[in-house]
């Protein structure tokens, strides 16, 4: 019963840690959901680039509830002993890696087909909500300022969009930051690129930290799930 012992405490613990880091990330997502003004002010243009292509709040707000719900599995199922409670977190874990697995796949083998859905998912997001909502625009002009960009693709992007149509222009990015009123006339001699290259260099350059990451959680659950199912089987012979 010592090694049963051992494995339950460090079970518990290991739990407790997801749980504890679950609640930071769910504290953190709501956060940045309701001040995402004062997130960027605090980790500047770096965090831009990642808060600009996904909500990285709803992002947040979801994965620490996912974390929160398994580390009170694993951690209340371990301390109780309860089967039931083991079971379930081997199930959630298994399908987080089994749809992890999926999305590694289709990341590798459909990396055009994601570049053209992110394009036609980030493009319409600009047009209605840039210079309507004040913390997207925030992002949108850091990210524009740091990288020397113009919206995704080019300037095209804010055609028809509430910006254009409020001011009758274009961000001043467009035109190199160096005039005061973007007209397309000055958007296209200026010929400024679009953030999506960035964006996507800026990706593969830290693709492989990612994967490491990755790989490292992966690891983790399959630990997790080959211990949930020792307890659960070692209590049959309790």
């Amino acid at each position: 019963m010592g090694c049963f012992t051992f494995i339950k405490v460090m079970m518990v613990l290991f739990n407790l840690v997801i749980f504890l880091g679950g609640g930071t990330l769910l504290g953190v997502g709501i956060w940045v959901k309701v001040d995402g003004e004062s997130f960027l002010n605090i980790f500047g243009a770096l965090s831009s680039s990642v808060l600009q292509v996904v909500n990285v709040a709803y992002l947040l707000i979801v994965i620490g509830a996912i974390l929160l719900v398994i580390g009170f599995l694993g951690c209340y199922g371990a301390q109780k002993e309860s089967k039931c409670l083991l079971m379930m977190f081997f199930s959630v874990v298994l399908i987080i890696f089994i749809v992890e697995v999926a999305a590694a796949v289709v990341a590798l083998v459909f990396t055009g087909l994601a570049e053209t859905l992110l394009t036609g998912l980030v493009t319409p997001l600009l047009k209605d909500k840039y210079g309507e909502d004040p913390t997207f625009t925030e992002i949108w002009n850091v990210t524009m300022r740091e990288f020397h960009c113009c919206g995704l693709n080019n300037y095209t992007d804010f055609d028809d969009s509430y910006f254009y149509k409020k001011y009758h222009s274009y961000p001043r990015q467009c035109c190199a930051d160096m005039v005061e009123v973007c007209n397309i006339t000055l958007a296209e001699v200026k010929v400024v690129e679009g953030c999506f290259p960035q964006i996507l260099e800026e990706i593969r350059t830290n693709a492989g930290v990612a994967g490491g990451v990755a790989a490292g959680i992966a690891a983790l659950e399959i630990a997790a799930m080959a211990v949930s199912m020792y307890l659960y089987c070692r209590l049959d012979e309790k």
